[in-house]
């Protein structure tokens, strides 16, 4: 059997807060029915599949990239560098990957085959799961954001360029987890 470690991402849109990427691998009696592309399940079902997919996977990982590296060097390279950070946990267990699979139209430079899949993440299981566990991860951390950081409103929007995320900028100014080189 091919192991498939599966990759995705979550947070490449938002005008703040870091950008969240996960890697999957799943057994072959996992309970494949549960998983479906993130932006499709709600909040409930996604968070019942994270609790199984971190219990039943054979290894899951989660790496992240700050607003000020996406800042320094493009929100595509620090989605990579999260996504090769997310991997390398992966390698780090010691399972052997045949094969990694990257929802999108660019894979990061790893020490396994990689390639891309453009809707991936409606396709391939492995990535749906990878998408739900940066979806889970990121929504939580900007719930946290939003505990320290009120008057931006991150509960609600998770950093995406809302009017009332904008609104908030330029009532309050930037936050400190503000991306810089968004245009809002």
């Amino acid at each position: 059997m091919v192991q498939i470690c599966g990759i995705d991402e979550a947070g490449r849109g938002p005008i703040a807060g870091p950008v969240c990427a996960a890697a999957v691998v799943l057994p072959k009696d996992f309970p494949f029915e549960i998983l479906a592309d993130s932006k499709k399940l709600t909040q409930k079902k996604r968070e019942l599949a994270e609790t199984m997919i971190k219990d039943r996977s054979l290894a899951w990982s989660v790496a992240w990239a700050s607003s000020s590296e996406i800042d320094q060097v493009n929100i595509l390279q620090a989605t990579l560098r999260a996504m090769q950070r997310a991997f390398n946990k992966i390698e780090r267990t010691g399972i052997y990957i045949d094969l990694v699979l990257v929802d999108g139209n660019k894979a990061p430079k790893l020490n396994a085959p990689c390639q891309a899949v453009i809707k991936g993440d409606a396709t391939v299981f492995e990535i749906m799961a990878a998408s739900i566990l940066a979806k889970t991860a990121r929504d939580r951390l900007m719930v946290q954001m939003d505990a320290r950081y009120p008057q931006w409103g991150y509960a609600q929007h998770k950093g995406y360029p809302t009017k009332a995320h904008k609104q908030a900028c330029r009532e309050f100014g930037p936050s400190p987890i503000q991306r810089f080189s968004f245009n809002y």
